[in-house]
Formats: C-alpha cells, structure tokens, sequence
C-alpha cells in the first residue's frame, strides 16, 4: 500500500495532534482550526500534524471538474508552517486512498503517527463513501484512545469563509473580499515570459507571468498591485484577461512595474492584488488605450501610496 509506505517513513518523536484536509488557500478559518491544534499540542507538549493533498480531490475522478487552486503545494506548505505545524504531510489523492475506509485509515495514522487527537471542521469526511463523520470520528476515538475536536466554521459577515467562497468572489474580481477571508492579500507568482511587446510600444512595458496550470485567476480587468522581485516591493498594475483591443484570445497576466527600467525576462515575479480599478474592456485605437493605462497608473500609484501610509 503505498499510502502505508508514505506514513512509514515518518517517526515522530512523541504522540501527535493532526488535522486533515485540503487547506487550499489557507484561509482565515483554516487559521483559526489551525491555531486550537497549535495550541492544544504545546499544552499537552504534542507534536502539531497537518495532512494535506497534493490536489484537489475532487480532480481524481474528473480533472476537468477539479476547482482551480488558491495555493499551489509550495505556497500551502509554507503558509501551513508559518502557522506553527510542524509536521506537514502531503498525500497525492489517489484511487487507492479514496477506496480506504475510513477506520483502515485511521488505523494507518495511530500505528505510525501515534496520534492522541483530531482537529477537524464540521464538514469534514474522510474514507470510502465519506463514512468517516464526526460521529463514526468520535466513536472511533473512544476505541483507539483518541480526541476528537470540532472546530467550528469561522465567519465575516454573516458568511463561513471557505476556499469555495473565495474562488467565487475571486471570479468576480471582488478582491476586497478574497483579502478579507484569505487574511492577507491575494497572491500569483511566475517566471517571466516572452509576449507580444506592445507594452513597449504603447510606453508601458510589461512583464507576461508564466502561471501554472490550474491556477485560480481573479476576473478579466485591471488592478492596483505590489510586485516582488528580489525582495524588493514596486507598486505595479496588472492585466488579467485576453487584451481585446487587439483581438488576442489567450487569457494573459501582465505587469506593469510603474517607473521601472531593468529587464525581467527570466526573473521570478510575484504579484499582491490590492484592489481592481476597472474591469477589461476594448478601446477603438491603440492610442485610446495608452491614455487609459497613463490613467489607471495614476489611480494606482495614489492608491498603493495612501495604503502605504497607514
């Protein structure tokens, strides 16, 4: 079983607490379950354990149905350690694992994880058919000597904060909202790419992000951004869509570094989206277009400066 051969070359050095999921995003409610585990384990002087996927499992039997992710394995697992885990394990979801009830599973988990609890939100499920509730969970624990702790939905608004509802806002280009349930500012990140060059010659050249495949993008439209290179932070404005002035059809992401001169081809970029200034639309002429872009640096460059100040 290669899911056994995974746990097996873990030893933990004492009993764990471990949490279970997706956590892609690691959004504000992730946080707060994530903090109760942190918590609990430095109380009960536990070692904290976070088991994530590799991909989405919804991907496995449709891979066109898969959501696009918030957060690629890299990003998560740092966010997931900046949260205080200190085991992160990532499983691939595979046919194997979705075919494994859920008591085998857990089963796999005491045998090489030594776990003592279960932090997990009220949702969740785990094994075949999704038998693994919080009552089958909590049954479970009272035989194999562990916890069980449901942690409950965090809310802004009246509304959970979930990675679903923040790829909707995100498809809406309701950044403000995507900040507010991430906890921090939505970001993407690519090597830089050859484009077209008419940046170049419309006085605004821009930067063409290699995004990975799979990626949640915010809505076509232009937005007031912070780019990163080399540690430094720019104020910048980029373009997510299909530049319909002239008549392209892939869909694009181009920044804009406002008063920057040096060469990034090659480089490694990456981008916080703070705010969208307009949606995506087509001009009559390149030169209507040039004014726009002048106009949406200067409500981005005022903008980045007054959230600067606070």
């Amino acid at each position: 079983m290669l899911l056994e051969e995974k746990l097996a070359g873990l030893a933990p050095r004492s009993e764990t607490l471990l949490t279970i999921g997706v956590f892609d995003g690691v959004h504000l409610g992730h946080k707060y379950l994530l903090s109760k585990l942190v918590e609990q384990s430095k109380n009960d002087k536990l070692i904290s354990c976070v088991i994530t996927f590799k991909q989405h499992p919804q991907g496995l039997f449709n891979p066109q149905s898969g959501p696009p992710f918030l957060t690629n394995l890299t990003q998560k697992t740092k966010l997931l350690s900046d949260e205080g885990a200190q085991i992160i394990i990532a499983l691939t979801f595979t046919l194997e694992l979705a075919q494994t009830d859920a008591r085998q599973f857990i089963e796999l988990l005491q045998k090489y994880l030594k776990i003592r609890g279960l932090f997990l939100g009220p949702d969740f499920t785990l094994g075949r058919n999704q038998e693994g509730n919080a009552e089958f969970l909590r049954n479970l624990g009272r035989d194999m000597n562990f916890n069980l702790t449901v942690v409950p939905h965090l809310k802004i608004d009246g509304e959970i904060i979930s990675s679903t509802a923040i790829r909707n806002a995100l498809a809406k280009g309701d950044i403000k909202k995507v900040n507010r349930m991430l906890g921090r500012h939505f970001s993407l990140e690519g090597r830089v790419i050859t484009g077209s060059g008419r940046g170049v010659g419309l006085g605004f050249p821009t930067a063409n992000l290699d995004i990975e495949p799979g990626r949640a993008l915010p809505s076509d439209g232009i937005y007031a951004t912070w780019a990163y290179l080399d540690d430094k932070r720019y104020p910048s404005v980029t373009n997510i869509g299909k530049r319909p002035t002239f008549g392209d059809n892939e869909r694009t992401v181009e920044v804009y570094i406002i008063d920057f001169q040096d060469n990034l081809y090659r480089h490694q970029l990456k981008i916080d989206i703070i705010e969208k200034l307009r949606d995506e639309r087509k001009f009559a002429t390149a030169e209507a277009l040039q004014d726009q872009i002048a106009d949406d640096v200067i409500q981005a460059t005022a903008l980045l400066a007054q959230l600067n100040c606070k």
